[in-house]
């Protein structure tokens, strides 16, 4: 093969990494460009069957697809741990090579750190890890009586209606079990709302969701260390039985390394999601795209396409010399189910004038379908 064909490395393998391989290798053929995806990874999972495996209807081995299934598309996957990024001799180097690129995608995520906050590893559960959700289920059997605390102990937090989903869902599921009267659960969240991003009005109508299930809202919280059974506030503490935590989210440490964002921040982009460095394009819950002054596109796998497709075209435009560009619409939707098989759709639009546009469907039979047909499409177009 001839050398100066373009090489594509992309570096992570969730929604952004994802739609943007399939997309660039749909309109361009081996012949056009070498794409190479990485992960320390070799499964791709939808964020939102975590809570399907906490409930007991879905298994861990059931959700995944793997990544090892792009090769026969015709893009090299490398199950590797991403050790440096050199922007300037433009390679990266992982566990056992160095991978020079013409084009580098960012893709890697955000990563949870639970031992930011004292005591929390050790006194409580990750609602976001993988490893934890059997734990987290077999944990929800056991309990007859007693305080669930659910909490989220920093922004911004992945997939942002997901911690109130696992309330409803977790809701649902103690009423099944005949335990839920003896059991209360209360949400702890820093923001002043529940879901910030969407604004006042959708904000208000999914705490009149939680709040019709008996589920206590308690907004403004900062949570600043964790002992046994006890949430420790700023002027306050609160008791639990068990606490299901969304963790602190930074950035893996190579993005810090390689000076792509300052520490503990993520990669600031624009609509165009290129980096300052020449052909380095970020999306996904690695970045942070500015909407206005105080907000930016919400962590979700929705938006990581869009920017994946997005950084795609762009890409194809750039490898046939053709010059335009472009930009991220800032469009999607996210599922929040209700716990009675019935999800309703939280419909976003960041970029609209003047203010971001959102809003909230009814609960529906037919939504709930949709979300499950989401995830299949998903995992069949990408793998």
């Amino acid at each position: 093969m001839s050398e100066n064909i373009p090489h594509v490395l992309i570096l992570g393998g969730g929604f952004g990494g994802l739609a943007a391989a399939n997309e660039i290798r749909n309109f361009l053929p081996h012949s056009k460009v070498r794409i190479t995806l990485i992960d320390k990874k070799d499964w791709f999972m939808v964020g939102f069957a975590k809570l399907w495996i906490i409930n007991g209807t879905r298994t861990f081995e059931n959700s995944i697809g793997s990544l090892n299934k792009l090769r026969k598309k015709n893009i090299d996957f490398l199950k590797e741990e991403i050790l440096e990024i050199n922007l300037h001799n433009k390679n990266v180097k992982t566990t056992s090579k160095n991978i020079s690129y013409d084009f580098l995608i960012i893709a890697m995520g955000a990563i949870l750190a639970p031992e930011k906050i004292p005591g929390l590893i050790e006194n409580g559960m990750n609602l976001y890890s993988h490893n934890q959700l059997t734990k987290i289920h077999d944990k929800l059997i056991q309990m007859k009586s007693g305080n669930i605390a659910i909490a989220i102990f920093g922004m911004p937090y992945k997939c942002p209606p997901a911690p109130f989903e696992a309330a409803l869902l977790i809701d649902s599921m103690l009423r099944n079990f005949g335990t839920r009267k003896s059991i209360q659960i209360h949400f702890y969240s820093p923001a002043p709302v529940t879901l910030p991003a969407a604004g006042q009005l959708v904000s208000q109508q999914i705490l009149d969701l939680i709040n019709s299930e008996n589920i206590v809202f308690h907004n403004s919280c900062k949570i600043k260390t964790v002992k046994k059974n006890t949430l420790v506030f700023e002027t306050s503490q609160d008791d639990f039985d068990l606490l299901l935590a969304v963790p602190p989210h930074i950035a893996p440490k190579v993005i810090y390394e390689s000076g792509l964002a300052k520490e503990g921040e993520f990669i600031q982009i624009n609509r165009d999601c290129k980096t300052p460095f020449e052909n380095v394009y970020a999306v996904g819950d690695v970045t942070s795209l500015p909407v206005g002054e105080k907000m930016a596109v919400p962590k979700a796998g929705i938006f990581a396409e869009g920017e994946g497709l997005t950084v795609a075209q762009n890409i194809i435009a750039k490898i046939q010399s053709k010059n335009n560009s472009v930009l991220f619409d800032g469009k999607g939707a996210c599922f929040i189910e209700s716990g009675k098989n019935t999800a309703s759709l939280i419909e976003v639009d960041m970029f609209s004038e003047p203010t971001p546009s959102t809003r909230l469907t009814n609960s529906t039979k037919e939504h709930l379908n949709e979300k499950i047909q989401f995830e299949k499409d998903r995992i069949e177009k990408w793998l």
